[in-house]
């Protein structure tokens, strides 16, 4: 009797053991070929960026290196959606950002940059994952020009990438969505000889305009370009930004609007942009499309019916926008 109680008992122990094995197989077979592959680097002061990143090289962009070949790399700004001054609560997020995105660079067979930027409680105002108005004019300096730290990341991982032989183009695709799609919009005014293609989701209500006036107004950054360089130091590189193919895509419920909240935006450049475009992101769509035609932009404009903000939704479109430029 005892004998056939222990047979039960181990069959049942068994039988656990093997869930158990399996409910941690699972998780394994998903998460270790990133876990593997993915790198933190830690923030370089002296090399000028301020906040670690995450860098993930794909295995077909290995195998586009062992042939000898350059590989693209694809940038994904951070986006945490939260402000807060523990570095740790971005960095988390970036890291699950690079999780989520290395499906995406696998199939595109690119290297995927991810940085970890602070979006701080405290200076609320500094919205570093929209790179808006403030970053440009912070004294901070761990928040200040982001753009400019995010280049510097570019230039750390493509040299170690390359002692990896691994050898890495100097322009990126780029790719957002609503902050970090209103990141990506704004980087490609700011340094579009260093984007291959950039892909911009709900950027915010309003993508910012490659024109310095409107209607015989002029439209300071975020809106437009007319005290870029006034900000930048730089004028705006009108040959280099014709050339950069861009992808802009909303889905046509989204009435998800930066505009209204002052974080983002200022009040008096807010209300410029509802008087001379619309109150709402639906609103200023096909005025959006006009301004980028007349600039001269290389934009496509693709508003997906019955789709909320939903970036799962519209990442499809990114991704065959990405896949053509990169002739796959």
């Amino acid at each position: 009797m005892k004998s056939k109680r222990w047979s039960k008992k181990r069959k049942i122990l068994s039988a656990i053991v093997a869930v158990v094995l399996l409910l941690l197989a699972v998780p394994c077979a998903v998460m270790g070929p990133y876990v593997l592959r993915v790198q933190r680097f830690e923030a370089e002061p002296e090399l000028g960026y301020h906040a670690p990143f995450f860098v993930y090289a794909s295995p077909g962009s290995r195998r586009a290196a062992e042939a000898g070949e350059p590989v693209t790399m694809l940038v994904q700004p951070n986006n945490s959606g939260i402000p807060s001054d523990d570095a740790e609560v971005h960095s988390k997020d970036a890291w699950w950002t690079a999780f989520g995105r290395h499906g995406l660079a696998d199939e595109l067979e690119v290297v995927l940059l991810v940085p970890a930027f602070v979006r701080p409680w405290e200076d609320w105002q500094i919205y570093t994952h929209a790179l808006d108005r403030d970053v440009l004019t912070t004294e901070r300096r761990d928040l200040a020009r982001v753009d400019l730290q995010l280049l510097a990341m570019v230039e750390q991982a493509r040299k170690s990438l390359a002692a990896e032989g691994i050898r890495v183009e100097e322009r990126f695709l780029l790719q957002g969505y609503s902050a970090s799609g209103m990141f990506a919009n704004r980087f490609a005014v700011l340094h579009p000889r260093r984007v291959k293609a950039v892909a911009a989701g709900s950027p915010g209500g309003w993508p910012i305009a490659p024109l310095a006036r409107w209607q015989d107004e002029s439209l300071p950054y975020p809106i437009g370009i007319a005290d870029l360089e006034e900000l930048t130091g730089a004028p705006f590189d009108t040959e280099a930004y014709a050339e950069v193919p861009q992808l802009l895509v909303m889905g046509s419920l989204d009435d998800n609007d930066s505009v209204d909240f002052r974080d983002g935006w200022d009040e008096e450049p807010a209300a410029t942009v509802d008087r001379l475009f619309g109150a709402t992101p639906l609103d200023r769509w096909d005025d959006a499309e006009k301004v980028y035609r007349q600039a001269g932009a290389q934009a496509r404009f693709l508003l997906v019916d019955g789709v909320d903000h939903d970036r799962r939704a519209l990442q499809e479109h990114s991704t065959r926008f990405f896949a053509e430029i990169l002739g796959h």
